[in-house]
């Protein structure tokens, strides 16, 4: 009799679903030698952008063009003047974690041209990264004491849709009524009982 090991399921369980599977593309990496710090930043500059917008931004962050603005893992990062476009103060170009991102992006899309989607009209609907199980090295210290050097590796799933293109809606050549405040309009009440 032979021990024979149960088959190790290929499917992934992914934190959500897309709103229709017909019209989405999942990809996801796990145990990716990365900042998971870092990783989660970008990942969410680039959530629900357009895709070939999320590939330009990337790749120009790696050269130092745009910047990932950096809002919760922040401390200690600098300032720059890149960060204003949204709204943000500090930020960094963290190169690696582009790379990683960019690998995935380009993975997801391949996966949504072979299920037939229009590449061009691709969206990122969902993008998560969540922190790995940490990694162990040990540093030397003065006095002949060992202090932990440990890595921060992280697990990433993208999932892209495809959208359709906004239209507009038609009014039947009536001006846009501008929207009047309850205090003004209280006050004309006032105005026209007197």
């Amino acid at each position: 009799f032979a021990f024979v090991a149960p088959p190790t399921s290929t499917m992934t369980k992914y934190s959500t679903d897309p709103e229709n599977g017909t019209k989405s593309a999942k990809a996801r990496g796990s145990n990716l030698r990365v900042h998971f710090k870092n990783t989660r930043e970008a990942a969410q500059a680039v959530r629900r952008m357009h895709l070939r917008r999320a590939v330009r931004y990337l790749k120009n962050v790696i050269e130092k063009k745009e910047i990932i603005p950096f809002r919760r893992f922040c401390g200690g990062v600098g300032r720059h003047a890149q960060a204003k476009q949204f709204k943000a103060t500090q930020g960094r170009w963290p190169k690696k974690s582009c790379e990683f991102l960019l690998q995935l992006l380009k993975n997801a899309e391949s996966n949504a041209e072979f299920k037939g989607l229009d590449t061009d009209r691709l969206v990122i609907e969902h993008i998560q990264v969540n922190a790995a199980a940490k990694m162990r090295r040990r540093t030397y210290r003065a006095h002949g004491r060992i202090n932990p050097y440990m890595s921060s590796p992280c697990h990433i799933e993208v999932i892209l849709a495809e959208k359709e293109d906004a239209v507009a809606k038609t009014d039947d050549n009536e001006p846009a009524k501008k929207k009047e405040s309850k205090k003004k309009l209280k006050r004309q009440k006032l105005m026209n009982r007197e």
